[in-house]
């Protein structure tokens, strides 16, 4: 492979086959100026550094998962950091808090129970039990609700069990028995109880219960600052989160911009470079391996492309010549087809004349096989003038042409039938036509045609009265006529031979005719671009069909121009018109009358 800054060998000889490249543009086979080396990665692995030799998918793949992975870890530490919160925010407000309203409340009640035990003591009436009772109910409740929320806590279990103990002690020491004492005996047994036992008992209930709350409240501040750190931890993740988040975004636009689009677009310029006509711009090949590969080969097309482009000038440079060639050929048919109507016809004319004068006037000296001699001359000058007409009518196909123009083939077919109505009045014929388009075409040449096989129709017919009716078929591009007549018919392994020049099938003393008849129509609708042949499906009489585009393909005739056109618009030089074609020195002639042409005798 040629290293960039030399032409490969493609390249070279591409350019010495289509010449110099149009003007500003890079050197053939080199890069453009400031492009980095064919094949090359550009600088993505100068600022990625890894993967220099993977392929995009490859690379995209790393790159993807890379991200994938850190999201994964900043969801994992924001998750994390939300269970840690939650977690605090449950022991604080579903376990701390609560426990120290139910400790507070368990004092309460106690407090409750000793003011209500103190008033049944002095008098010794049950009613003043009535807060002793709902305090004992309340204790029970407040001390399950605490066994089921500090159980679980580290350091509260043992200072719930001692609360408990000391209230146990309390009420079994003094207060069941003072109450009991109390009922059995009346107020006065209460001066035989010792108040500093119940007030002892009492106040280490008291004392258990200030370390208890003491040591829930320490526990509630720490969980408080454990809140204030989950939440600062969690602000943390989610702004370590959003800070990753922007960078893998950043990162990954500029992998995709320096692996994917950059490479891409230029590629797309050199492509539009190249497609504008620059056919010597080299197409960059950088990015991963698989652009590269990509690159490389558009510019395997574009070399391809500009050795196609080589062949082609080459190729329009021969056409024009066979084109000037042709050119001069025709100006020497017209010169012979001008030198064919006066020259050559002139001579005809005189023979014929004089042959006649000599029967006018000798007519009576001369014996029956002199005059048969002078109208054998007659009848050959007559038929060989009869054939040059034919034959410069053949030659003019197109060149002498009016023009195509939108035209009615029923108003064709009536001029066709005008130019015969002598014969078809002599023979009672008759010729009928469906609906007929209108189809864009020479008026001329579709009169002459239709006129041919008309004429041929009538000519070739057989016993009865010659019937001929025209008709169309619309086909997706074109139409498809038909000329059907009641007449001999044609064998069908004639299909071929009756529409070449000069053929005929039968002698001249069966049918007249000169043979280019059905030629003439061939080229006539070859000319239009369209196509005309024998249906040998028929099997009685004889069908012509021939088809004309819907579209005027006379434009199609000028290829070779078209074909120069392209190769200029590639930037390649193209040779000095030659001079145009000298125009017909022939003075216009009017049409010959169309002749008869129905092969079956062969074509007229």
């Amino acid at each position: 492979m040629a290293s960039p800054g030399e032409p490969s060998g493609a390249d070279s000889a591409a350019s010495a086959q289509v010449g110099d490249p149009t003007a500003g543009g890079p050197t053939a086979g080199g890069p453009t100026a400031g492009g980095p080396t064919a094949g090359g990665d550009g600088d993505a692995p100068k600022r990625f550094g890894f993967g220099r030799n993977w392929r995009l998918r490859r690379r995209l793949g790393v790159t993807y998962s890379v991200a994938a992975a850190a999201l994964l870890i900043i969801v994992g530490l924001v998750v994390s950091s939300l269970v840690r919160l939650d977690n605090a925010i449950h022991t604080r407000s579903d376990i701390l808090a609560p426990a120290l309203l139910r400790s507070a409340q368990l004092v309460g009640s106690l407090v409750d129970q000793e003011t209500g035990m103190r008033g049944y003591l002095l008098q010794g009436r049950e009613d003043f039990l009535a807060p002793y009772d709902a305090g004992r109910q309340e204790e029970r409740a407040d001390l399950t609700d605490l066994h089921r929320w500090l159980d679980d806590r580290p350091g509260l279990p043992a200072k719930l069990a001692t609360l408990e103990a000391r209230i146990g002690a309390w009420h079994r020491d003094y207060a069941d028995p003072a109450i009991a004492a109390v009922r059995t005996r009346g107020p006065t047994a209460a001066t035989l109880l010792s108040p500093e036992l119940g007030k002892a008992r009492f106040d280490a209930v008291r004392a258990a219960s200030d370390d208890l709350e003491s040591t829930l409240r320490v526990q509630a501040i720490a969980a408080r600052d454990n809140v204030g750190a989950a939440l600062r931890f969690l602000v943390l993740c989610l702004a370590i989160g959003a800070l990753v988040l922007v960078v893998l975004l950043a990162v990954i636009a500029r992998a995709l911009r320096v692996w994917v689009t950059r490479p891409i677009e230029q590629m797309a310029r050199d492509a539009r470079t190249v497609a504008s006509g620059h056919l010597v711009h080299v197409v960059e090949q950088t990015g991963p391996p698989d652009i590269v590969a990509l690159a490389g080969d558009v510019e395997s097309m574009r070399q391809q492309l500009l050795g196609e482009l080589g062949v082609a000038r080459a190729a329009r440079i021969a056409v024009e010549t066979q084109a000037e060639v042709l050119q001069r050929s025709n100006r020497d048919l017209e010169q012979f087809a001008y030198v064919a109507s006066h020259d050559l016809q002139e001579p005809l004319r005189k023979v014929a004349s004089f042959c006649q004068l000599l029967e006018r006037r000798y007519g009576d000296k001369l014996d029956e096989r002199g005059t048969q001699y002078i109208a054998f001359a007659v009848d050959g000058a007559k038929r060989m003038q009869q054939l040059i007409n034919d034959l410069l009518a053949f030659s003019r196909v197109g060149r002498t042409t009016e023009g195509f123009v939108d035209i009615g083939l029923g108003e064709v077919l009536g001029r066709a039938t005008t130019t015969l109505s002598m014969t078809i009045e002599s023979l009672q014929a008759e010729v009928t036509a469906d609906e007929l388009p209108v189809v864009r075409g020479d008026p001329v040449l579709l009169t002459q045609l239709l006129a041919n096989l008309i004429g041929n129709a009538l000519k070739f017919r057989g016993d009865e009265v010659p019937r001929v009716h025209v008709g169309a078929v619309e086909r997706e591009e074109d139409w498809e006529f038909f000329c059907a007549d009641n007449g001999i018919g044609i064998d069908p392994e004639y299909a071929e031979k009756i529409f070449v020049i000069f053929q005929r099938l039968h002698g001249r003393d069966v049918y007249e005719g000169t043979g280019i008849g059905l030629a003439l129509c061939r080229k006539i609708a070859e000319f239009h671009g369209g196509r005309i042949w024998l249906d040998a499906t028929v099997k009685h009489g004889t069908t012509f069909r021939f088809t004309l585009p819907k579209r005027s393909l006379l434009a199609s005739m000028s290829e070779p121009a078209a074909l120069v056109s392209a190769v200029g618009a590639a930037g390649l030089p193209s040779p000095a018109p030659s001079d145009p074609a000298p125009s017909d020195p022939a003075p216009s002639t009017p049409a010959p009358a169309p002749s008869s042409a129905r092969p079956s005798g062969g074509s007229s």
